[in-house]
């Protein structure tokens, strides 16, 4: 294990904005448990799609994007605080 100072961009959370040292942009930590939890929301979308309900597949994957569209929104307000052009 290597301990690195980071630069933290919002609060500490589950989804916190920070740049490891030689990286030019911010990334986004996810925890453990956060990351389980995005990893089955996505199986849902793939079980529902291979049972041919694409109703629930759609909705799943509705609310999927919306998790990550409000993390990318976190994600941009985080860089344009500190005046980061975002990378993309």
């Amino acid at each position: 294990m290597e301990r690195v100072d980071v630069e933290l961009f919002t609060d500490g959370g589950n989804d916190a904005v920070v740049r490891l040292p030689g990286r030019r942009f911010p990334g986004v930590l996810i925890q453990g448990d956060s990351l389980h939890i995005l990893r089955s929301d996505v199986a849902e979308v793939v079980e529902a799609c291979e049972r041919g309900d694409l109703a629930e597949a759609g909705e799943s994957a509705g609310l999927l994007l919306a998790g990550l569209d409000a993390l990318l929104a976190r994600y941009s307000v985080a860089l344009a605080n500190h005046s980061i052009q975002a990378p993309y």
